[in-house]
Formats: structure tokens, C-alpha cells, sequence
């Protein structure tokens, strides 16, 4: 029955020794309950065998006297059986658990005296000598000393054990360090020693409590996260699964490199250990699908350094759904859920408009709100229910007030809403699948309300039949194309760039100073009665979490195909319009095989290799029977391969200069091609000759693109030109005429662009690694283009739009692949390669590159590793192209040659 629960508040539990409580009622009728004396930090604890009496806590601070009775006594009742004997004389005594019920502890008031007779006699003088030494600390009148000095005490106990090696799983294992360190649990931290070998992570509590030893073993590790524990950068947090909610171990080191070097030992031996995960990471899997709504917002809490076992830094997760009135749940109507975009404290105009004026006030330092989201109180607010213990812990043995339970989700929600003081979230628990949190059925006697109804089962809305259908519906509201839509906005507030500074007034989600991180530095308050005092000041009050975002959340990825899983990521960026069911199934089907074969591309194969050129290959096109390859290269000719036959057909030099790259005009009747000459030539292929030149730029012509009759041309003058091409008679000699309708300046050289699928935006790399996204719908001879963003990144080799057109995929000689949230400008994804990828291929989720080396690479982009690695070319492969099924490719190297590959599946 006993548990660190009993304890006040950043109390210790010390030792415990096997004795008997002895009652003697006028020195004749003597009744013995034999149990276990817990000494503690700041009480006194025992908890007898017989479950029908109750646990006795004495405070210390309320002891009148603690001593071991003389012999000599005449009326002293240890001398009737044995020494051995303990007398505690108080004045408040507290009764817990009696006739084992979880309940308010009953206070029994006026001196008393207790007697304990310990099993083992000789101990009583170290056991009194301690109880006095703890005695004289909770007398200090400031709790900075009292708890300056119970440190001294613990920290002397800790110093004078070690270790057990004994409980070393194995006697081979090596040790590589042992410190001193704290487990914490909710409300409680329990101090002991921790020890890591090659194989486990051990920690002995000085207690014995819960368990002698706890083991984890480093192999089953799969997170690990540094904590910020009581505003000090000390805590780790154990994983040993993938999703859980819960770790396994938390621990709180008294120093922050015992800290850093217990987590670089668990990261340097564990094999598969995930520390590494970003925000960023987590975010293109959610934005792509891979993870739900609820998984990511486990993920964000946990980076913020929110964990269930600290309750002033709890998982914060969001009101969704704002009916609690209908009788039907209606996901598809937008007035069914809560404004994402708001804090709770925002979503009452007239609450806000008072809160808003008082701010405005208030003098330095500004808050809007007096109480924060998410705090300890909070989070046992929704708990009391599975948790009372922690509930009577946190105030101090009572339950709140009846009507101040958590009575009702509609009342709640109408209290966030409408309440001074109450602006409080959800915790994870409201979206999981265990619904008894809402379900008094441990019978506690929980209070009665001022109608006189007794606090029993949380009232559910009327659209929900029962606590599981509830937590269904609340799941379903969760992962709906509403809040899928707006999640990021909520995710601005609470983790991203709304959370500080300017963008936070403007939002209305300013809070007090000391609840942000940095808020309040402890080491530089000397003073240790207010660095307590303002330290129980922010624990309970509650912290808002770590900043990950500083930059606008992007949106998340929708499909745009009615009949597409939410995990496909090859939609293409069409109309909205109604298609005929055979269109549709087209669609479907084309989909289909493209997901097919990007799911086995790793079954790529080498068909056919052919040395073509007398330099490296820069260019590849294929006409659209795919009868005929166009390839460019650095030994200035444009060379046209028969598939069928196996030869080259055609061989055009139109200088001699370097070709950089090549493309087929729709109808497959003419090939353009880029120049260092600074020219771009419109070559006839059924008239075997050149039929136009374009001199548009002052130095080489790195790449082109066409799209709808426009014509974009990167080049070394620092430029990209937009041309409006009209294609000359074929039949004829009227030449190709070509308008200029933009020119987008750039610093330096541009290496490469590329187009997104719906022609709209336009991105440009240079050499120095500057990447622009540009806005190229309102292209035309008068206007400039408007740039959306600017990132620097590194030398750029290649780059390309993902299908969707949401993020743009690059590489360059960083030896990096770097993914970029088009709509936001954010840099949301690097994978470390180990060598540069010169060209690829990507659908979003994987990427078939071309490596310096020659070899083809397969790449699990989400996962950031290789999945295969292909041998191809003798020196770096510099192009690569892909057919519309994925299914064949096109590799050009550096060693002259053009490879062709198939799957087989």
C-alpha cells in the first residue's frame, strides 16, 4: 500500500526498517500492529501488515520529541518485552488508506505519543540520530535551507554506497561509468545510482523502492531524448518503444555531464536507436502521410521535452471537436470543431477583448493570461479518476472541491471557453483507446455537487454512447481533412513560431515570463529560499513547451484523387472537375502501377550499355515511343541512339563547345538543346538539320525545361529567361519567334531549375547553393516575377518537385539530400550521403540517385538510410531519365556510356 505517493512534495524516502507499532492505552491495554517504519526526508511512515488499519504519517515538523526510552522507565513498555524501542511524540498525525480505501487522509489533531519497537535493537541510535538530524531541517523557518540541508544529507548517504555490481546481469559486462542520479516518477523523484555497461543501463534506488535494481537493456532502446527537468537542462528519458506514450525510465542527474555522458554511452551502443529524429523528420513523414495526426503530436511533445512522468511538462495535445450538444457528430461540417488557429484563451471574443485590455495595462513584464494550458492540476484534473493518489499527493491529501471536479466534457469545454481563469488543452489520453480515466470504477468517494449528486462517471455529449464510443469519435475527429487541414496552426501556437515574441501578441498567446524555457535562469539567483520558492512557483503553475518551430508549420499533404489511400503520394495537381468513371479508372490504375514500381524499384536491372559519346554525357530525352534516345554532350554533338536497331542515327555538332542538356518539343518533332556558347538550338529531327538558334544569354546555358509553350532557360550570366516560343513551319523557312517575358535576376552563376507539375512555380540553384522559388504565373513581358523564398543550401548539382508539387527535393556537393516545404520555404528534411548524388529521380518517399562513384543508389528518404545500391557507371553518373510508369530509366556517365534499365519484378 505504501508508495513515493505519501510523500509531500520533493520529499525523500530514505530507509525502512521492520517493527512494531505499539498502542498502550493507560498502560494496561497494549495492542502491537507489526509493520514497516519508513524514515523519510520530511515524515515519518508506517505501514502496518494488516490492511485494515491505516498508514500513519507523522511530519516531522510537527515532532515534540524523538527518542529511544530509557531502561530504567518504570512505566515504559519496552522493558516488559525487548529494547529496540522508538518514541515520536507529535502533535498532528495523518491516517491514509485506512481499511486499504483510497481516500482523503483523515487528521488526528492534539499530542500523541507513538512507540515503535524495531526488530533489530541495535539500529535504534543511527535510526533517532538521523530522525533528529531531519527534525532540525524541517524547523528551519525558509525552505531554501530546509531543503539546502536535506541535499546535504542525501548527498552524504549517496557518497557513502555504490553500485552493487553483484547485480550485474552478466559477469562479462564491462562497465563504462557509474554516477549518482535521480528516477523520476510523476510528482516524485526517487535518488540512487546509475551504472552503464555494454550491454544494460542499471539504476540501484538508495531504497530498495520500488524494486532493487532496474535493468534496461541497451538492445531494446529505440529513443532516447535529453530533458529539461525543474528548468535545468539534467534530465534522459528511456525508450524501449517506437510509439508509446510512457518511457521506461527517466532519470535526473545532478550534474549536466553525468547527463550527456550516460546519453552518449545508451546512443554510441545501441543499435537501433532513432535519438537522431528531428522535428523536421517527423514532419515530412506527417506531411506525406506515413504518420497520423495523433503519432505526430506524440512525437512534437516528446521533442518539446514533454513527458508523462513530469507533470508540469505533461503531453499537451488540442481541443478538436467544439459540439457537445448534438446528438449526431457531424466530422463534415466546419462549425463542429474548435478554431485551430486560436489559443483556448482566444476563442471567447469578449473574454479576449477584457483579457487584451488588461494586458494592455499591465506593466513590464505583459501576460494575457494569469494560468497556463497545461499544469500538473490540469492534467489531474482529467485523472483523478485512475490517479487519486496523485491527486491527494499534489494537495496535500484532499480532493478539489465537488463541483470542481471533472464533471462533464460539455461543462468543461464551456468553462475553457467562457472562464476568467480556465484556459487549459487536452492531454493524449482524450485520443487513445483506455477510456476509464472518465469511469469512477475504483468507487471513490469523489464528493457531492450542490445539487446533491454525488461525483460518479464523467457525463459524456449526447452524440456519444458510451466512454469507448467517445474516445472513437474523439479519435475520428482527430484524424479528419478538417484538422488535417488546420493541425499546423495549432502546432504554431503551442510549438512553433507564434509561441514567442511579436507573432505571440499578435496571436493573442502571451504568458507569464517564468512558464517559457530561458524564462528565469536558477543559477544565477543566489539565494536559495527564493530559487525554491520560484521553482515550486513554475512547477506548479506549468511550463509551455520548447520552441521547435521558428518559421510557419506547413499544411499537410491532402490527396487530391477521391479513391487514392492517404499514404499515396504520387497525386498529380489537377482541377477538381467530374470525371467519367473510366477516366477514373485510368487515373486509378496509372497510379496503381506507378506506386507498384516505385515500391520494387529496388529490383532496377541493367538491360543494355552503349559507349556513345567521346566525353561525359550531360543530356537525356526519348521520344515518346521511347523508339529513339536524344543525348547531349561535353564533346559538343547531340547524338540520336536507335533503340531497335542499336546504332546512332544522327550526330549534330553545332559548335564547339560543351552540350549541357536537351529536351523533345511535343509531337516529338524537334529536339532543343543547351550550349556553353551561350546558345540554345531547335534541332529538326524530321528534317535532319538545325532549324533555329536562340542567342539569349552573356555565358553558358546550364539547363532548360519547356512547358505549355514557354521555354526556361538557366544560365551562367546569372539569369533565368522565360520565353514565349512560337515553333516556326516546318514546311517552310519562317524561323521559331521567341518573347521574352521574364528575366529573374541571381548573384551568382544558376546551375540548374526545375518546374512543379502544375507550371506555376519555378525553382532556380546557383553555385554558391542558393536556392529561389519563384512565382512564375504572372509571367508577361511588363511585370516582374515574385519570389517566394530564398535558401541557402550548397553547391547545387540537381533538384525536383515531388508530384504534388508540396516539396522540392535537392542535392548538391554537401554530399546532402535536403527536402524543402515549397509553401513555407522550410528546410524540413537532410539526409547525410557518403559521397555526392549527382542526378535522381524521386516520388516523395524514395530516391533513385546517381552517385560520383557510378552506382546506382535506392534511398528510404523517411528512414535516411540506403536500401540498395546498384553497380552502374565506371565514373559519376550525370543525367538520368525515367519513363511516366517508372519502370525504365536512363542512366548517362561520366565514362561516355548510356545504360538502360528495367524492373523485373
Amino acid at each position: 500500500r505504501f508508495s513515493l505517493l505519501l510523500l509531500n512534495l520533493e520529499e525523500y524516502y530514505f530507509e525502512q526498517h521492520t517493527a512494531n507499532h505499539i498502542i498502550n492505552k493507560d498502560g494496561k491495554d497494549e495492542r502491537k500492529f507489526r509493520g514497516s517504519l519508513k524514515i523519510c526526508s520530511k515524515s515519518i511512515i508506517f505501514e502496518p501488515d494488516d490492511n485494515i488499519q491505516p498508514i500513519i504519517k507523522i511530519p516531522l515538523r510537527d515532532c515534540i520529541s524523538i527518542k529511544a526510552p530509557e531502561d530504567n522507565e518504570a512505566n515504559n513498555p519496552f522493558t516488559r518485552n525487548t529494547s529496540g524501542g522508538i518514541s515520536v511524540v507529535c502533535s498532528q498525525v495523518f491516517l491514509i488508506k485506512e481499511r486499504n480505501i483510497i481516500a482523503p487522509y483523515k487528521t488526528v489533531r492534539g499530542k500523541t505519543e507513538h512507540l515503535f519497537q524495531l526488530d533489530v535493537a541495535w539500529k535504534v541510535g543511527d535510526v533517532v540520530q538521523t530522525l533528529h538530524q531531519l527534525y532540525r531541517a524541517s524547523c528551519l523557518d525558509k525552505m531554501g535551507d530546509q531543503a539546502a540541508m536535506i541535499t546535504a544529507i542525501l548527498q552524504s548517504r549517496l557518497a557513502r554506497t555504490s553500485f552493487d555490481k553483484k547485480r550485474f546481469q552478466s559477469i562479462s559486462e564491462t562497465l563504462h561509468m557509474e554516477c549518482k542520479a535521480e528516477m523520476v516518477t510523476p510528482l516524485v523523484t526517487n535518488p540512487g545510482h546509475v551504472c552503464v555497461t555494454d550491454a544494460n543501463l542499471y539504476f540501484q534506488p538508495l531504497n530498495g523502492y520500488p524494486k532493487p535494481v532496474v535493468q534496461i537493456t541497451l538492445q531494446n532502446v529505440r529513443r532516447i531524448y535529453k530533458r529539461r527537468h525543474g528548468l535545468m537542462p539534467l534530465g534522459l528519458e528511456v525508450f524501449c518503444t517506437e510509439n508509446d506514450l510512457c518511457s521506461d525510465i527517466y532519470l535526473k542527474f545532478y550534474n549536466y555531464q553525468d547527463r550527456d555522458e550516460v546519453y552518449f554511452l545508451i546512443a554510441t551502443y545501441i543499435e537501433n536507436h532513432i535519438a537522431e529524429h528531428t522535428a523536421e523528420s517527423y514532419m515530412l513523414q506527417w506531411q506525406r502521410g506515413h504518420i497520423s495526426n495523433y503519432q505526430y503530436l506524440l512525437h512534437l511533445n516528446n521533442l518539446a521535452d514533454r513527458s508523462c512522468n513530469d507533470l508540469s511538462q505533461y503531453p499537451v495535445f488540442p481541443w478538436i471537436i467544439a459540439d457537445y450538444s448534438s446528438s449526431v457528430l457531424d466530422l463534415t461540417k466546419p462549425e463542429t470543431f474548435r478554431d485551430l488557429s486560436k489559443p483556448v484563451g482566444a476563442l471567447n471574443k469578449e473574454r479576449l477583448d477584457r483579457l487584451v485590455t488588461r494586458y494592455q495595462e499591465m506593466p513590464e513584464p505583459k501576460f494575457m493570461y494569469g494560468s497556463h494550458y497545461s499544469s500538473p492540476g490540469y492534467v489531474l484534473f482529467y485523472l483523478v479518476r485512475v490517479a487519486p493518489e496523485y491527486m491527494l499527493c499534489l494537495q496535500n491529501g484532499k480532493f478539489d472541491h465537488a463541483d470542481r471536479m471533472f464533471n462533464s466534457i460539455a461543462e468543461t469545454w464551456k468553462n475553457c471557453l467562457d472562464g476568467a481563469t480556465d484556459f487549459k488543452e487536452l492531454i493524449p489520453e482524450f485520443y487513445e483507446n483506455d477510456s476509464s480515466f472518465l469511469v469512477n470504477s475504483l468507487k471513490l468517494d469523489l464528493g457531492k455537487r450542490q445539487g446533491g449528486k454525488m461525483v460518479e462517471d464523467v457525463e459524456l455529449p449526447p452524440w456519444a454512447s458510451g466512454p469507448d464510443d467517445f474516445l472513437q469519435k474523439s479519435q475520428e475527429a482527430l484524424e479528419s481533412p478538417y484538422v488535417s487541414e488546420h493541425l499546423h496552426e495549432w502546432i504554431d501556437i503551442i510549438f512553433g513560431y507564434k509561441q514567442k515574441g511579436s507573432e505571440a501578441v499578435a496571436a493573442h498567446n502571451v504568458f507569464h515570463p517564468l512558464t517559457y524555457e530561458g524564462g528565469v535562469d536558477l543559477n544565477s539567483i543566489m539565494d536559495p529560499n527564493e530559487k525554491v520558492a520560484l521553482l515550486t512557483q513554475i512547477l506548479e503553475f506549468g511550463q509551455t513547451p520548447k520552441q521547435l518551430f521558428t518559421t510557419p508549420h506547413p499544411q499537410r499533404i491532402i490527396p487530391k484523387f477521391r479513391s487514392l489511400s492517404r499514404t499515396s503520394s504520387h497525386s498529380v495537381s489537377i482541377a477538381e472537375s467530374p470525371v467519367s468513371p473510366s477516366e477514373e479508372s485510368f487515373e486509378d490504375l496509372t497510379e496503381e502501377s506507378i506506386t507498384l514500381a516505385w515500391n520494387n524499384i529496388a529490383k532496377l536491372k541493367l538491360d543494355k550499355q552503349y559507349k556513345i559519346h567521346k566525353e561525359a554525357i550531360t543530356g537525356i530525352a526519348v521520344t515518346c515511343n521511347g523508339s529513339s534516345v536524344f543525348t547531349t554532350s561535353q564533346d559538343s554533338t547531340l547524338k540520336m541512339f536507335s533503340k531497335e536497331s542499336k546504332t546512332i542515327q544522327r550526330s549534330v555538332s553545332f559548335s564547339n563547345m560543351a552540350l549541357s542538356s536537351c529536351l523533345i518539343l511535343p509531337g516529338d518533332t524537334t529536339v532543343i538543346s543547351s550550349s556553353w556558347d551561350n546558345h540554345i538550338y531547335f534541332y529538326s529531327i524530321a528534317f535532319g538539320r538545325q532549324q533555329d538558334v536562340l542567342m539569349g544569354h552573356d555565358d553558358a546555358v546550364s539547363k532548360i525545361c519547356w512547358r505549355d509553350g514557354r521555354l526556361y532557360s538557366a544560365s551562367w550570366d546569372s539569369t533565368v529567361k522565360v520565353w514565349h516560343c512560337v515553333p516556326g513551319e516546318t514546311l517552310s523557312n519562317k524561323k521559331h519567334h521567341f518573347e521574352l517575358l521574364a528575366e529573374l535576376e541571381h548573384d551568382v552563376s544558376v546551375n540548374t531549375i526545375d518546374l512543379n507539375a502544375a507550371n506555376t512555380i519555378l525553382a532556380s540553384g546557383t553555385k554558391e547553393g542558393t536556392i529561389s522559388v519563384w512565382d512564375v504565373t504572372t509571367a508577361t513581358a511588363t511585370e516582374c516575377l515574385n519570389m517566394l523564398f530564398l535558401l541557402l543550401l550548397f553547391l547545387s548539382f540537381a533538384f525536383f518537385f515531388c508530384a504534388d508539387s508540396r516539396h522540392l527535393l535537392s542535392t548538391g556537393e554537401d554530399c546532402c539530400f535536403k527536402v524543402i516545404d515549397v509553401q513555407t520555404g522550410m528546410l524540413i528534411s537532410s539526409v547525410t550521403t557518403e559521397e555526392p548524388q549527382r542526378c535522381f529521380k524521386w516520388d516523395g518517399n524514395t530516391i533513385l540517385s546517381g552517385s560520383q562513384s557510378g552506382e546506382l543508389q535506392i534511398w528510404d528518404l523517411l528512414g535516411g538510410k540506403v536500401i540498395e545500391r546498384i553497380k552502374g557507371h565506371t565514373g559519376a553518373v550525370m543525367s538520368m531519365w525515367m519513363n511516366e510508369q517508372c519502370n525504365s530509366v536512363i542512366t548517362g556517365g561520366e565514362d561516355k556510356q548510356i545504360m538502360f534499365w528495367k524492373l523485373q519484378y
